[in-house]
């Protein structure tokens, strides 16, 4: 599958990958502040964003969706930024196509099995009738039942979109829901990537833990670490320019 793209910039490729329920524009922030120094790709992964819908949500057809989309843009390499379920993605591109990734960011998010913590978000998403509803207020308002954080209402909401056959959600939450276990998945590997990798963990996140480097270190033997204070599993969107330096400080490096 070839993605829906949004590129801007020059310089060096740089692939950013957005995590689960979100879309490109979930980086668009950091794109900004990055393409004076790399040409950005921001793409949205198949069952989000524009880009099309599966069944399937495994991340080694994401890793080969990225691949496609790199041949069909002509890059034979790029560096990959991944947040969350795209840092998983961006990790089995890695593992499984490494000439393709020149270096890796990998966005407060660990090669494991990670914690079921969507749970009440599909089911609150899963409980709205799109039928029924007259616009974006009303969504937040049954939202609220099983979603008490305004944020995530709000993340969740700019997936919404009003079309000539009523309200959809931009991302496709009957692929999402059924496969839900291969998000929280852990990326495959036959062996280590041997190329550059960051990981930035956000200082008040749980997703990556001191009991993961191991694994983290066996996988990706040159991987180094940086945290970013005061800010949770959202430390792109909490303290984008810290987190836009720290990524540029790396892949120039």
């Amino acid at each position: 599958m070839i993605l829906h793209t949004d590129i801007t910039g020059q310089g060096t490729p740089l692939l950013l990958i957005h995590g689960l329920f979100g879309s490109g524009e979930n980086l668009g922030m950091i794109a900004r502040l990055l393409a004076d120094r790399f040409r950005v790709i921001n793409v949205d992964l198949r069952n989000h964003g524009r880009s099309g819908h599966s069944d399937d949500v495994s991340y080694s057809l994401m890793a080969a969706d990225l691949v496609e989309t790199m041949d069909a843009l002509g890059l034979e390499n790029a560096a990959v930024l991944g947040h969350s379920m795209g840092g998983k993605a961006a990790m089995q591109l890695a593992l499984s196509y490494p000439t393709r990734v020149s270096k890796l960011v990998l966005a407060d998010i660990s090669p494991v099995v990670s914690q079921a913590r969507h749970l009440g978000i599909l089911d609150a998403l899963n409980s709205i009738d799109l039928t029924t509803l007259h616009d974006r207020k009303d969504a937040d308002r049954q939202l609220q039942q099983g979603i008490s954080d305004a944020g995530t209402r709000a993340f969740l909401l700019k997936s919404l979109q009003k079309t000539e056959h009523g309200f959809q959600w931009r991302f496709n939450l009957a692929a999402l829901t059924a496969q839900y276990q291969q998000v929280l998945a852990a990326p495959q590997a036959t062996s280590a990537y041997d190329g550059p990798v960051l990981f930035i963990k956000g200082g008040n996140s749980d997703y990556l833990l001191a009991e993961h480097q191991p694994l983290i270190q066996q996988l990706f033997p040159k991987a180094r670490a940086k945290i970013i204070e005061g800010t949770g599993h959202w430390l792109h969107a909490e303290k984008p320019a810290a987190f836009a330096k720290i990524t540029a400080d790396f892949l120039l490096s």
